[in-house]
């Protein structure tokens, strides 16, 4: 039961079950979406983005856990399970053999993005939107900014002499 005064997309659930069964029985392209992870703080100056997908040959550091600090090359995206597998990190079995250890995504901080010719566009498009936004934001500010604070609209003298003047040039 969620309360009934917050907005939501018409036809969506707030049943924790039904929730639970989306994310679960989700497909292997809406997976890649769920598992993005957080980029540095140099990566979000550069790129103007705070999260991507991860994919293999990203070079991330373990943000929690036993295993924090941490630092590796994503050698596996498990999505079937939402875990990637890091190059450095693994544990012995008892019978000796070693296994690497799963990580969820948003447990990590990427350090280093592996770009291809998909992830720069990706990046450039969320990028030119961003930037959109903001100057589309700062052209609206400019507009009620024209006008000093203490004008609010009044009509002065010199207004009305420059008004008149452009008016006979017109005639």
């Amino acid at each position: 039961m969620g309360s009934p005064y917050y907005r939501r997309k018409s036809g969506a659930s707030i049943s924790r079950r039904k929730a639970r069964k989306a994310h679960f029985s989700s497909g292997s392209l809406e997976r890649r979406i769920i598992m993005s992870a957080p980029l540095s703080e140099e990566l979000r100056k550069k790129y103007h983005c705070r999260s991507v997908p991860i994919r293999k040959e990203d070079e991330v550091q373990v943000t929690r856990g036993s295993y924090k600090g941490r630092e590796g090359k994503i050698i596996t995206c498990y999505r079937k399970k939402f875990l990637v597998f890091i190059e450095k990190l693994t544990r012995e079995k008892a019978n000796g053999q070693t296994v690497n250890i799963g990580i969820h995504p948003s447990k990590v901080v990427i350090t280093k993005l592996y770009l291809d010719n998909d992830r720069r566009a990706l990046l450039k498009r969320r990028d030119s939107v961003r930037n959109g936004k903001k100057l589309a934001r700062k052209a609206k500010k400019g507009s009620k900014s024209d006008k000093k604070e203490g004008d609010k609209g009044k009509v002065t003298a010199k207004d009305v002499a420059a008004t008149a003047q452009s008016m006979q040039t017109v005639d």
